[in-house]
């Protein structure tokens, strides 16, 4: 007996759940039996807007609601959002030059490509933007002395220096300005009613009209609409936002044409930029194009995020929130096969239904509130996660923290898209992933410190690469884009991902077991501090 009190307090420092209750600790039965229903037939792929995702949307909120946890928009469990799906008439699409009175018609599929949510008819002359980026955190801005107002806006894919270890820009990796919805975003913001996106001349990466040489994605797009097997499955979905402007990606040669009057080649154009970090941004003189497009099909929609909360029990810092995600949504049925997504992430899914059923049993409170979030229509590009932070349950500027769960199940090995670009291991078994720490070192820190109880071997290296995009892959974005701290915990890449060979019996469930406790003993630290972590770039 003394030899076990000598014992107790030691064994209990290698994590707090360990030393719980059996109701307190992360039960495998419970996580096992959610996944079994939430990958089963039944839920058929769990597609976007399809009943079988609202059955399993209702499922997670049903579960919030039974574990203890009160309902987070107003009186429910849920949060409807409208959606757009839609499919492209090929024959409708047109990209067409203008200069000196004479036109030329591109190919669509060889020169451009393009879909867009509602009918597309645009008139407008043209002028290049660099890399489209303005970032003030830099110095850099493509858009300064650029009147883009009512114009479509030309530019490069990615962003300068990304092959440069030695850059401001995260060095090898990106930043969020390399992604496609940012550079939309901020085209639209200066006023642009148009966007052509060109791949960089100078680059490492499969370019935006070449088919990517892993499954799920590519370019810096994300990793759902990019496949075709999804687009086989569900048509393309888009937020019901009426400002929204059209997107085309042309080739290097449409790219060649535009820039004929502006006395350089995009070649030269790039390589300026890159060497002194100064635009070259201007109006391309006597050039104007018309981009077309309308869609065969196109029908509103409602997709459910399923959310539960947590109030904190300090009177003052109970305001304040720290969110726990994952998104449940899978790619659905597709020639007669299942896509159970027991990774892609119903891993990541049941991760936070534990994690709220933990919470909610625990004692004493946390000091700052919980809010316990699975998004729908994630492999759409994270459109659950988006209109949430437009749209946020508990305030945005209160908001300290996201750790979002996602593919936490699997041990990590190459598909092709990561031959060559990154190292991995023989043995990932006991590896995590954490993407995104490159814009809080406050969290990593945290996550850091906590692992030492845990015993996972972290590692950032997805943050220092951009072949694989992976920090637009998924729904910590649009909190990064919102300025909050936010961090996926990974377990990577592996064969089968997005093919019907992501079932249950695949998961490691040690290793979803320790993910859950990293997540729990996180938060619980993140809730509980004088101050949350703080969100930015670090210093070079």
């Amino acid at each position: 007996m003394r030899t076990f009190a000598r014992v107790l307090p030691l064994f209990c420092t290698t994590g707090w759940l360990l030393c719980q209750p059996a109701h307190l600790q992360v039960q495998l039965s419970r996580l096992r039996a959610d996944l079994v229903f939430l990958t089963s037939d039944v839920l058929a792929g769990r597609v976007s807007l399809s009943p079988q995702a609202d059955i399993a949307a209702r499922y997670i909120a049903a579960d919030f609601q039974k574990s203890g946890l009160a309902p987070a928009n107003r009186d429910s469990y849920l949060q409807s959002f409208p959606l757009i799906a839609y499919r492209s008439d090929p024959k409708t699409r047109m990209l067409i030059l203008s200069r000196k009175g004479a036109d030329k018609t591109f190919q669509p599929g060889t020169d451009f490509t393009g879909a867009f949510s509602t009918k597309v008819d645009l008139h407008g002359s043209v002028v290049f933007a660099g890399y489209g980026i303005t970032a003030p955190e830099y110095g850099y801005d493509d858009y300064a002395g650029l009147d883009a107002a009512g114009r479509i806006v030309l530019i490069f894919d990615h962003e300068p220096q990304e092959d440069d270890p030695r850059s401001i820009w995260n060095g090898t990796g990106h930043t969020l300005h390399a992604g496609r919805w940012t550079k939309v975003t901020n085209a639209r913001r200066h006023g642009a009613i148009g966007l052509l996106i060109a791949s960089e001349p100078v680059r490492r990466h499969p370019g935006l009209l070449e088919p990517a040489r892993g499954t799920g994605g590519r370019g810096t797009g994300g990793r759902g609409t990019g496949s075709s097997s999804l687009r086989a499955s569900a048509p393309p979905q888009s937020l019901d936002d009426p400002g929204q402007i059209p997107a085309f990606s042309v080739s290097a040669a449409v790219l060649a044409e535009l820039l004929a009057t502006s006395g350089h080649t995009a070649a030269e154009l790039q390589e300026s930029i890159d060497a002194k970090l100064q635009p070259r941004s201007q109006a391309l003189p006597d050039t104007a194009v018309e981009m077309r497009l309308a869609n065969e099909e196109q029908r509103p929609g409602v997709s459910l995020n399923a959310v539960g909360l947590l109030e904190g029990s300090d009177p003052a810092l109970k305001s304040e929130t720290v969110l726990l995600t994952a998104h449940y949504d899978h790619l659905g049925v597709q020639g007669g096969r299942l896509y159970a997504g027991a990774n892609d992430n119903a891993s990541g899914t049941v991760a936070v239904m534990e994690l709220a059923r933990l919470f909610a049993h625990a004692s004493p409170r946390p000091k700052r509130s919980l809010l316990f979030v699975v998004f729908g229509s994630e492999e759409q590009l994270m459109l659950g996660s988006f209109y949430y932070t437009a749209h946020p349950l508990r305030p945005l500027a209160g908001t300290r923290a996201v750790l979002n769960l996602d593919m936490i199940g699997r041990d990590e090995a190459h598909i092709p898209q990561s031959e060559g670009a990154l190292d991995i291991p023989a043995d990932t078994s006991n590896e995590l992933n954490l993407v995104g720490a490159y814009y809080s070192a406050d969290l990593q820190s945290l996550i850091e410190r906590e692992n030492r109880k845990i015993g996972l071997k972290l590692d950032t290296k997805f943050d220092r690469d951009h072949i694989l995009n992976a920090l637009f892959r998924c729904d910590h974005l649009p909190f990064l884009e919102a300025g909050i701290p936010a961090i996926w915990l990974f377990g990577g890449f592996h064969p089968g991902y997005h093919e019907p060979s992501d079932t249950v019996e695949k998961l490691n469930f040690t290793k979803m077991e320790k993910v859950i406790r990293l997540a729990y003993g996180t938060a619980l630290e993140i809730a509980n501090a004088p101050s949350g972590p703080r969100f930015g770039v670090p210093a070079r």
